[in-house]
Order: C-alpha cells, then structure tokens, then sequence
C-alpha cells in the first residue's frame, strides 16, 4: 500500500503530505538545538536510560502536529507509551522516536535523531529521520525514492536524490551501534571480512546506507520499533532492504511484543543481503 492510499489522498499530494510531516519534524528538531546537553533536565527512565527534557519537548511538539495535521490516525511514540496503553492498530499508523541517540545528545556529539515513520499492513512505507545538530533531514517513500536536504531547505525542492550502492568489490564500510557491540555482531562482521567499521549511535546509521556512504548496519540485539521504523523505510524507498539475520521480513505494531524487535540488518545492496542471509 502506498502512502497515497492509506491516506486517501491523490499521488501529487502525497509530496506536500511530506513536507507537512517534515516540517513537523523540522519544528521539534528546533527545539532540541535550542537546549544545551549541558543543562537539560533529565531523569531515567525503569531500564536505565536517559530520558531528557528535550526528549518531552520533542515528543509533545510532534504529537500536537501529527493531532493537527492528521486527526485520528494512531501514533506510537517511545515516551508516551511508557505512559499509556498504546491505541488500537488496526489499519495504519505513525510511529515517532522524538530524540532518538539521547546518550549522543547528551554527550555533545551531532548524531542524534529525530524519526517519524508511516506505518501500513505492518510496514514502514514512508520514513523521515532528522539530525538536528547536523541541520540535514533524510527522507523517503517507499516506491517513490528518498532524498536528502537541509532542515531549512524543506518545501523549496532542493533535495539531493539519493540511492544506496552495490556492495563494493574493496572499500565495504559497515556501521554499527557505539553502545551495543555484541559477539553476534562480532561474528557477523567476520563473514564480510574485509570491511571498515563505523561507529555511531541512532538511526542515523541507516541514512549513511540510504545514500550509500555505508553498506550494511547490523543490529543483532533487542531494540525498539520506533528506533527502526523510519530508518527501514528510508532504506528501503533508497534501493535497499532491512530484514532480520535471516531475511525474513520485520514487523511493526506488535503491541504484544512491547514493540521490540530482536535483530535486523539494513543492506545496501540486496543481492548481498542475499547471499549472506543466515
């Protein structure tokens, strides 16, 4: 289903629906530059991680603009859902990590996110990942390709068409979480031999595959939807795939999951992805 479809909308609008959801991003990606790591309140939340007030601040401005640009369509948004029972998802929905990478943000680096991802039959089909210290927005739609632009450029058609790459015959780059190195990973990596490693924290690893400065982003422990969602659609609407370790397609929405997800891989090039599936 595409995103003209789930929103009853025709096809040329679903590029103004784009810049609407952008801008929204846009707005809360402002907020959190306007706050200093250095002073921001924060607290932790029951697994230990942090929780800033640039998180809330992100999470609130959000939800008022998807409530207003989109009533009635369910969203699923990390802070809130440690607060609420999520809504039904029966049909289509909108997933939002507000500040995803706070561990980055509050150590002074640029990488963090902001993710906002449209979900349909369990499916991410249209996904937007901010990084507001860098100013840049990434972008995509399934079907429709994705691109690259400033944060301050959105609306005035001066995006970068971007498309991930084939697996390189020398040169391979694979990039993985700074905090979650695992064995599994470690091993994962030894089969691509030789490739250079990137570390970094949030979902801006999937937009280094999406214009195809990386090749693939193993995540072979336990994280969240709504750290994924838009950076899978991403990839995907730019040539690429996100599956779990065995290829097998990834799910969104599962509320009797907690909405984990126990592993993925996000490739460049699916014929690799291919020939590596385990």
């Amino acid at each position: 289903m595409d995103l003209a479809a789930v929103f009853n909308i025709a096809p040329d609008d679903a590029a103004a629906l784009i810049d609407d959801l952008t801008n929204i991003v846009a707005r809360a990606s402002a907020l959190i530059r306007a706050m200093s790591p250095a002073t921001v309140g924060r607290q932790f939340k029951a697994d230990r991680s942090p929780v800033t007030a640039a998180d809330e601040a992100s999470e609130a401005a959000i939800l008022q603009g998807l409530d207003t640009l989109l009533p009635g369509v369910p969203v699923i948004a990390e802070e809130k859902s440690g607060r609420e029972a999520a809504p039904a998802l029966d049909g289509s929905f909108l997933m939002v990590d507000p500040l995803d990478g706070t561990k980055e943000f509050l150590a002074g680096r640029d990488e963090f996110t902001v993710n906002l991802a449209v979900i349909a039959g369990g499916k991410p089909i249209a996904g937007i990942v901010a990084a507001p210290a860098r100013g840049q927005v990434w972008r995509g739609i399934v079907g429709r390709g994705a691109e690259r632009l400033r944060l301050s450029d959105i609306g005035a058609d001066r995006g970068v068409a971007i498309r991930t790459r084939r697996w390189p015959a020398q040169g391979a780059v694979a990039v993985m979480s700074r905090s979650h190195l695992d064995p599994d990973t470690e091993a994962f990596l030894a089969r691509l031999k030789p490739v250079t490693r990137a570390e970094s924290g949030s979902a801006i690893k999937f937009c280094q595959v999406a214009d195809g400065t990386a090749d693939v982003y193993p995540r072979l422990a336990t994280t969240c939807e709504w750290d994924v969602a838009a950076g899978h659609a991403l990839v995907v609407a730019a040539g690429g795939v996100v599956a779990t370790p065995q290829g097998e397609q990834l799910i969104y929405g599962r509320v009797e999951k907690d909405f984990r997800i126990p592993a993925f891989i996000a490739w460049g090039d699916p014929e690799k992805a291919a020939t590596l599936a385990r």
